[in-house]
């Protein structure tokens, strides 16, 4: 069994999430608990019992599903669950990050925050929008996008798997390639729910300001590999760790390849470890015949260990 664990991307938060766990072991709640005292504030709090709204917040949805993530990773490794590769959707990428020893708990719970700030500043909420398209193939909603050009910027953000595409951009030029794939047979489109054009040229901004607070991050060559979203292979070295987070902002999410990348590789076992299942639901578009898990809480931690044969 090669296994390859998954880390979650914002949208995937809710109320409570990793409640349960942590709650359960005393690993988990170490790492929850340093997250307070890491971002000086009562967390926690937010997390389990503050409002939908306050949680969506992109400088506190960041911190959260990362700490969530990291969390389940810490607990699935203390019942001797190793993975062979990892990568993450957007900011999962630095849960992974972290899981990998590259980049220190410590410090990437303030970062992500202030990456989520930064993109939140990039673009005068309005400007901008995100939709997802559903059913159409890439190289046609490419040339839908091309044609929106004109009233705008906007292009592919997620190449998520087969049939699952999101674009991103100016608010007009996003309803314009919408309108444009519907024509061209899109089962769906369907405009998302978030503050922000995420991965698009927009975001340049917040690149570079990222780019700035990585310059006083420490970062490792990753103990095993972690696969990039902007390139869909592996990265090995500190400072192109750093270069690729800096492009990652406002450049494609390349899921679907970096998926097939690891199946090339022999991975034929994949664990979502954080908030939600959208990852595996991802994979098993991409290839049926492999095998699925995700663990968010005690129920799914328990069907994951008996699947992996622990005892």
């Amino acid at each position: 069994m090669s296994i390859a664990v998954l880390f979650p991307g914002q949208g995937a938060q809710y109320i409570g999430m990793g409640k349960d766990l942590y709650e359960s072991f005393e690993n988990v709640r170490s790492i929850f608990d340093k997250a307070d005292q890491i971002l000086n504030e009562q967390f926690l709090d937010l997390v389990f019992n503050g409002t939908e709204e306050e949680l969506k917040r992109t400088e506190n949805t960041q911190p959260g599903i990362l700490m969530v993530s990291v969390a389940i990773y810490e607990l699935m490794r203390s019942f001797g669950i190793k993975a062979d590769m990892t990568a993450g959707l957007s900011l999962g990428e630095y849960s992974a990050l972290v899981a990998t020893g590259s980049i220190a708990y410590e410090d990437a719970l303030p970062l992500v925050r202030k990456r989520g700030q930064f993109m939140q500043q990039a673009v005068p909420e309005g400007k901008g929008a995100m939709a997802a398209v559903i059913g159409l193939d890439k190289e046609i909603l490419k040339s839908c996008c091309k044609d929106a050009q004109t009233v705008g910027i906007v292009g592919i953000a997620n190449y998520n798997c087969p049939g699952q595409l999101v674009i991103s951009g100016e608010t007009l030029a996003v309803q314009k390639a919408s309108e444009l794939a519907a024509q061209a047979g899109a089962k769906r489109v369907i405009l998302l729910n978030v503050s922000g054009p995420f991965h698009s040229p927009l975001l340049k901004p917040a690149g570079e300001a990222l780019e700035a607070e990585l310059g006083s991050v420490e970062i490792k060559d990753p103990v095993i590999p972690v696969i990039s979203n902007v390139t869909a292979r592996p990265v090995k070295a500190a400072a192109e760790i750093r270069d690729l987070l800096v492009k990652q902002v406002s450049s494609p999410v390349l899921w679907e390849d970096s998926i097939r990348y690891m199946i090339d590789s022999g991975v034929d076992t994949f664990i979502e470890m954080g908030p939600g299942k959208v990852l595996t639901g991802f994979v098993k578009k991409i290839d049926k015949s492999l095998k699925t898990m995700n663990v968010e809480d005690l129920s799914t931690l328990d069907t994951a260990l008996k699947e992996l044969g622990v005892k």
